[in-house]
């Protein structure tokens, strides 16, 4: 199995194209932030990284979906993984 990493150009026009297919605006997809929260759990394991953007999701929505909400969740779980690995590490 290849290298499946887009270029970030990449994931800025699949995010667009997102956008445009279910009705939404650039702001609804904080993908800087979404690709921090990847880079934050592939540390636990690259199974964790969907997982976790998906509960972030479920998390936001739950909570009422702004922005501020989603950063809410992504926080919440990044801190989580730090506290995991920092827990594997000792």
């Amino acid at each position: 199995m290849g290298d499946r990493t887009l270029p970030t150009d990449a994931v800025h026009e699949w995010a667009m194209a997102l956008c445009e297919r279910f009705d939404l605006v650039a702001d609804d997809i904080p993908v800087a932030l979404l690709l921090t929260l990847a880079d934050d759990t592939t540390a636990a394991s690259a199974q964790a990284v969907p997982l976790s953007a998906f509960v972030a999701g479920l998390v936001a929505g739950r909570a009422g979906g702004t922005p501020a909400d989603t950063r809410g969740a992504v926080e919440a779980i990044t801190a989580f993984a730090e506290a995991c690995a920092h827990r594997a590490a000792s």
